[in-house]
């Protein structure tokens, strides 16, 4: 039987309805390639081959926009929005900005890897540092009001480079989905004073059914109205700060629970195909919720499988259609018989 779920964290409603698909509709995944391909622009040795670097992990004595990087960022070559333009709003019935932002391609490891799933700790771990340094440098900037982190790994996710990226978009305002999505946030705090997140941990350890994994702080778990079959969080009930200031115990641990779900996800499914979210609030100083940051909001990660084509429907009502249930998902990423 469907359902239709209340998504307390996006104040939304999902319908969850296993009729609509008997099996995930995921396309043939790409062969794992961990090569050096010699004209991929993201590989170890083809720098020249990308703008010049902002910023980069790198072995002791090599120099910028040369081989001996672990990480590295570079301005996209086909950028949504520009740091040279102007930082112009003009009101009026056709509203709009200039536009002006920041649009980085963070290059996730020196290793050709098409997935996290080919990813060791030490590379996620680098992969996380690295967010957090261009996050923490970017805050500086007092124009930025928001900075999305985004990764699109497969075909049906939206890459078209199969090296595997991130990337960064920073804006001068706010989209309204993640201003509603901090404001249900802060309502919640101010209310209870817990976080909303914190919230739903608590509440799913007391049956532990769509819970996949935990390591130390953080949790690994199935939403309940997952918007997206397979969809994944991780998260914590303890303020571990946001993505710049998380410190190397916390990232260690989220980067030990990303690779088991990728994986999980993997050998479930046999494809990655998924978009991947990091939670980042507002600005500080920039939005005041009235709210200590770290309290009211908890840094998170949002994994969403693309296994499902999705209609008119879901464009038309934007309410999500998900044919498998969450606490099926969670039963066959931790290898339950069902």
């Amino acid at each position: 039987m469907s359902e239709i779920r209340y998504d307390r964290l996006h104040d939304t409603h999902v319908l969850i309805a296993p009729e609509r698909m008997h099996r995930p509709d995921c396309p043939v995944p790409l062969q794992a390639d961990e090569t050096t391909l010699p004209k991929c622009p993201f590989c170890e040795g083809n720098e020249s081959m990308t703008p010049p670097e902002i910023f980069a992990l790198r072995q002791e004595g090599s120099f910028p926009n040369e081989a001996g990087w672990r990480t590295r960022v570079i301005p996209n070559l086909y950028k949504a929005v520009q740091i040279e333009a102007a930082h112009q709003h003009h009101s009026g019935m056709l509203e709009r900005w200039e536009g002006f932002g920041a649009h980085e391609v963070i290059i996730d490891t020196v290793r050709h890897c098409t997935s996290i799933s080919q990813w060791n700790v030490n590379e996620a771990c680098d992969w996380l540092k690295t967010l957090r340094v261009r996050v923490a440098d970017l805050r500086h900037d007092e124009r930025i009001e928001y900075i999305s982190l985004f990764k699109n790994e497969g075909y049906q996710a939206g890459s078209t480079q199969t090296h595997a990226h991130t990337q960064l978009i920073a804006l001068p305002m706010v989209p309204k989905q993640i201003n509603d999505y901090y404001l249900q946030c802060f309502e919640h705090y101010k209310a209870t004073g817990k976080s909303l997140m914190g919230s739903l941990i608590d509440q799913e350890e007391h049956t532990m059914e769509r819970i996949v994994s935990q390591e130390g702080d953080f949790t690994l778990f199935c939403p309940y109205a997952s918007a997206y079959p397979f969809e994944m969080i991780i998260s914590s009930k303890q303020p571990h700060g946001q993505i710049d200031t998380l410190n190397d115990t916390a990232i260690e641990a989220v980067s030990a629970l990303l690779l088991r779900a990728v994986k999980k996800l993997d050998n479930q499914l046999g494809c990655s195909q998924f978009n991947l979210w990091i939670a980042t609030p507002p600005l500080k100083g920039k939005h005041d919720f009235s709210a200590p940051l770290d309290e009211a909001f908890r840094f998170s990660i949002r994994i969403m499988p693309r296994i499902y084509r999705y209609g008119g429907f879901e464009s038309g009502s934007g309410m999500m259609i998900n044919p498998v249930s969450p606490e099926l998902a969670a039963s066959l990423l931790k290898g339950e018989q069902v």
